[in-house]
C-alpha cells in the first residue's frame, strides 16, 4: 500500500471514531446538552441573541462607589458610611450597619428625599484613624466603628470596617479596609457582650460571644446539664489580661492537650496573651464542657 493510501486509511479511521462519539446537534438538544462554539460545523446555528452593532456599556473601575443617601441627613467628608438594611440607602454609619466605605466629599441631603443625591465613597484602601485602645501589638487585628467617626478594637456595639495595618502613635493606626471583600472574624456571633467582672453563664448565653476586657476576671460555666455553647475572647492588649474559665466542682474542661481534671480552670496565659485569643466551648459530654477550638496559649490550673 502506498503512503497516500496509508494516510487516507488513517483519516477514515479517525472519522469513524469521531462519528461514534460525537452526537448530532439534534440529539444533543434532545439530551439536554448545550454545545458552544459549533456555529460553523455543518451549517448549524446557535440559539441565542448576538450583537449586530456596538453596545457601549457602563464600566466601573478603581475603588470608588456611589450610593443613594437617606432623606434629611448629611454625610460629611471622611465619615464612615453605613447602609440601612431595610432600604439600601447610605447614611452616617450607625453601629450594626454594613460598612460601605468612607465619604470622599460632603453629601448634603438635609433638605432632600431619600435617594435625591448620591454619596461618593472610597470602598477599598488604607486610612489613618483614631482608634480607642489600639496599641503597637495590634497588627492584623480587626477594627470596628461605633458611628461615623468613632473607632474601636472591640466588636461589641460596632460595625466591622477592616484590619490594623500599621501602628502610628498612641490611639492612632492605619487601617486597611475593603467594604466588598473583608469579613468580620466574629460574623458568626450576632450577639456579643463585654465581660468586665466575674460572670456565671446560664442557658441564655448559648450562641453568644463574650469579650473579656479586664484582667483576672472569672467566667464560670454552668453545670453540665445546662448546655452553653459560646466563644470567650481576650480583648486585652498584649500580656495585659488573664482570662480564667472555671467549670463547676464536679465538671472538667476537656480539649486538645488538656488533662481534663475536675474543678480545674482553663486560663489564657497572661504573659503570652494577645488580643483576640479565644476559646469556643460546647456541650456534649457528661463530664463537662468541650473545647471546640482555641487560639493562643491556654493552660489548666487554679
Amino acid at each position: 500500500m502506498k503512503k497516500h493510501q496509508y494516510f487516507i486509511a488513517a483519516m477514515l479511521a479517525v472519522v469513524a471514531i469521531a462519528a461514534a462519539f460525537i452526537p448530532t446537534f439534534a440529539q444533543a438538544v434532545q439530551d439536554g446538552i448545550a454545545y458552544v462554539g459549533l456555529d460553523n460545523l455543518s451549517g448549524m446555528s446557535m440559539v441565542g441573541t448576538t450583537l449586530a452593532a456596538n453596545l457601549p456599556r457602563a464600566y466601573e473601575l478603581g475603588e470608588r462607589n456611589a450610593l443613594p443617601v437617606i432623606a434629611s441627613d448629611i454625610i460629611f467628608e471622611g465619615a464612615a458610611a453605613g447602609v440601612v438594611a431595610a432600604s439600601g440607602h447610605a447614611r452616617p454609619l450607625v453601629a450594626g450597619d454594613r460598612f460601605a466605605g468612607f465619604a470622599v466629599a460632603k453629601a448634603d441631603n438635609s433638605a432632600g428625599t431619600a435617594a435625591a443625591i448620591n454619596v461618593e465613597l472610597v470602598e477599598c484602601g488604607e486610612i489613618e484613624l483614631t482608634i480607642t485602645g489600639v496599641t503597637i501589638t495590634d497588627y492584623g487585628q480587626p477594627v470596628y466603628a461605633a458611628d461615623d467617626n468613632a473607632f474601636q478594637m472591640s466588636p461589641v456595639g460596632g460595625s466591622f470596617i477592616g484590619f490594623v495595618k500599621r501602628f502610628v502613635s498612641t490611639g492612632v493606626a492605619v487601617v486597611e479596609f475593603d467594604a466588598d471583600s473583608y469579613q468580620d472574624p466574629w460574623h458568626a456571633y450576632s450577639v456579643r457582650e463585654t465581660i468586665s467582672a466575674d460572670k456565671t453563664l446560664d442557658i441564655e448565653d448559648n450562641g453568644k460571644a463574650f469579650f473579656v476586657d479586664t484582667d483576672a476576671k472569672v467566667v464560670t460555666m454552668p453545670v453540665v446539664a445546662t448546655p452553653v455553647n459560646c466563644a470567650i475572647v481576650n480583648m486585652g492588649s498584649a500580656a495585659a489580661v488573664f482570662v480564667k474559665i472555671s467549670p463547676q466542682a464536679a465538671d472538667k474542661i476537656q480539649g486538645p492537650d488538656l488533662p481534663g481534671t475536675d474543678n480545674t480552670a482553663l486560663g489564657n496565659t497572661k504573659a503570652t496573651a494577645r488580643r483576640g485569643d479565644y476559646v469556643v466551648l460546647g456541650t456534649g459530654d457528661a463530664n463537662g464542657p468541650i473545647v471546640r477550638s482555641l487560639r493562643g496559649i491556654w493552660a489548666t490550673g487554679n
